[in-house]
Parts: structure tokens; C-alpha cells; sequence
């Protein structure tokens, strides 16, 4: 059963949106507030987002860009504006397709199920393997010898801006860049205390790692090695 995400502030569309779907067997998840969703997005799993554009408290265009900061979960834009230009901008920026209002809900529902069929068949290519450590971008998940490591969203996008970047040294002036969407801690010392608690649950011993390296004075790399 798909679980979708919508952020919608107009409660009658988000409760006829939630209603349709909820009968073609998903899960709906409903948020008014762009803020209150990208929690959402951070705390638990989806697997597409129904993002409406004109939110009141951001606007829908930014929530876009900072979920594509940590994620590639299909994203489902509506607008009621209809301007073209709308849509090349939320296709732009990463949307993987646009609805203008007022929809056919039937339309809605075969533009979902296409965008989940394309991240479905998407969905192996994103893993990330090094070694006995396996990363799955798209679902948030890691799991070192098959087992499932336990980490919380923040920790996991940390590990994530880390892999991504493997063989190439960051400061935490750059990893705190990277995690702008994060209510980040005011010292550039919180990463050294995430990075000893990512390496407690992804190192053979955290006390000479072999993943993510210190380089002193500098920050930190995640080494390519394999194991």
C-alpha cells in the first residue's frame, strides 16, 4: 500500500484528495503547512509527495527545492494558477510532474501511479554499496551486512552528503551547508558528535575508524574502500 504525502492548505481538496486515494488503497498522510510536511518527510517514509504550490506559510516551489536536498521522492505539483511558466519551474526544480487545478481526480491518480511506477523501477539504481555497507538514497535506509542501521533522519542524510562525496575531504563548515533543511544545532561541533554516532552503528570499531576518516584540521572523508 503506497503511502503518500499531502500538503495541501485548501482542507476541502486535501479531504476529497484524501478520500479518492484512500479508496484506490494508499495510505494518505495530509499536512496544511509546507514547514509541518517537510517534518513529516524528515521523521518518516513515503513514497510520493502531492505538493500543493501556493501553501501559506512557504511557498510550495520551496518546499520542492529543500525535500530535493535530502531526497528523491516522487513529487506531484498543483497549482491553481495554470501559468505555464509555473510548470517549467516546478519541473525545473525538480518535480517529477505537474497538475493545474481544478483535475480530474482519475487524472490525479494515473499521473501518481505513473511517477510511483518510474521510482519503483528507479529504485535499485539508487543504491549505494561500500563493501559490507549498502545505502538506499530513495528509501532512507542503510543496512551494514544485511542487518538494518539504525540512524535518525538527521544522521542519515549527514551519512548520505558523506557517500555522495566519497574519496573527497568536507568541512563542517560544508556538511552543515548541505543540511540547511535540519533545525541544526548553533556550533559547527555538532557534526564531530553525529559523526562519532553514525560510526558507532556503521564501524567495526568507531575508535579507529575506516569509513568515515577524520583528516585534522580539515573535516571529514568517507573512504572508497571496499570490505
Amino acid at each position: 500500500m503506497p503511502k503518500i504525502l499531502i500538503i495541501e492548505d485548501d482542507r476541502q481538496q486535501s479531504q476529497m484528495l484524501s478520500d479518492y486515494l484512500s479508496d484506490e488503497h494508499m495510505e494518505i498522510i495530509t499536512s496544511p503547512l509546507g514547514f509541518d510536511g517537510l517534518k513529516l518527510l524528515r521523521n518518516e517514509q513515503f513514497d510520493a509527495l502531492i505538493l500543493d504550490v501556493g501553501l501559506p506559510d512557504i511557498d510550495g516551489f520551496e518546499v520542492c527545492k529543500k525535500v530535493r536536498a535530502f531526497s528523491q521522492l516522487p513529487i506531484l505539483m498543483l497549482t491553481a494558477r495554470g501559468d505555464a511558466m509555473d510548470r517549467i519551474i516546478g519541473l525545473e526544480i525538480g518535480a517529477d510532474d505537474y497538475l493545474p487545478k481544478p483535475f480530474n481526480p482519475r487524472e490525479l491518480l494515473a499521473r501518481l501511479r505513473a511517477i510511483l511506477r518510474r521510482a519503483q523501477h528507479s529504485q535499485q539504481s539508487s543504491a549505494l554499496r561500500f563493501g559490507r555497507l549498502e545505502i538506499n538514497q530513495d528509501a532512507h535506509t542503510a543496512y551494514l551486512d544485511g542487518e538494518p542501521v539504525k540512524l535518525t533522519s538527521y544522521q542519515f542524510d549527514l551519512l548520505l552528503v558523506l557517500v555522495n562525496h566519497a574519496g573527497r575531504v568536507l568541512s563542517r563548515d560544508q556538511l552543515m551547508d548541505a543540511l540547511k533543511g535540519h533545525e541544526l544545532d548553533s556550533y559547527d561541533r555538532s557534526i564531530d558528535v553525529h559523526i562519532s554516532r553514525i560510526r558507532s552503528h556503521i564501524e567495526d570499531d568507531p575508535k579507529k575508524p575506516r569509513r568515515i576518516l577524520t583528516i585534522r584540521g580539515t573535516g571529514y572523508v568517507f573512504a572508497r574502500q571496499q570490505d
